[in-house]
């Protein structure tokens, strides 16, 4: 032995071993988490047809707990590198999850208007399609537009959840008028990236066939 390191030496590099985030993290579990409490929550909304005060409030506060455990899981996926296959798929299922069974569960107590319901989940599910549609050009990131359209949805969902009366009634009618218009207005914006995405990664494939051809003209 000359104790000389084998890199040193000329000798073969081992690459450095990158350890695959476990399922049994954080956020996998946060993540867990909320898909537990879709229909925790969808009990506690319905029973007795909604008209208890009391379960309504309990689930506030489990649609509250889902809503907040969306924000960290993410968060603490990327800032710990405990992203997975499985918190990649699971995560925007529990985040549709939990609002679709909101929204459908307060449209069939007659609180909410089925239109309402229609435009948010038509807008949700649309968009979910035609970033698979682009993927292969590329991935269309989360605007801030999105994120205020996300804590605008989910703090006029939480109110509706909740019995409200009086002024607090009508306030929470114009927070979800707003839900409404972000929800379209970035709904069109993500649209646009979609097909400007698209054209220009049309646009790359066309020239590389192009350059392609060249060659093989050229041999």
């Amino acid at each position: 032995m000359t104790g000389v390191p084998a890199s040193a030496a000329g000798g073969p590099r081992t690459a450095p071993v990158v350890r695959q985030a476990g399922l049994w993290n954080i956020a996998n579990v946060l993540t867990m988490l909320r898909l537990v409490l879709v229909p925790a929550f969808v009990l506690l909304l319905m029973h007795d047809d909604g008209t208890d005060r009391a379960w309504r409030a309990f689930a506030w506060a489990a649609f509250a707990v889902a809503m907040i455990t969306d924000v960290f899981d993410g968060h603490l996926a990327r800032a710990y590198n405990l992203v997975t296959d499985f918190g990649k798929i699971a995560d925007p299922i529990a985040d549709k999850a939990i609002m679709g069974a909101a929204l459908i569960c307060l449209s069939v107590l007659g609180d909410l208007p089925w239109w309402v319901t229609g435009v948010i989940l038509f807008r949700e599910l649309g968009i979910t399609l035609m970033r698979f549609w682009v993927i292969k050009h590329g991935v269309i990131p989360a605007s801030r537009g999105g994120k205020i359209k996300t804590l605008a949805q989910g703090t006029a969902v939480g109110m509706y959840v909740l019995v409200l009366t009086g002024p607090l009634a009508t306030f929470r009618w114009w927070v979800m008028a707003v839900a409404v218009v972000l929800t379209v207005a970035t709904g069109l914006d993500y649209v646009r990236q979609a097909v400007v995405l698209r054209r220009a990664g049309l646009a790359r494939e066309r020239a590389l066939r192009a350059e392609q051809a060249e060659r093989d003209t050229a041999r």
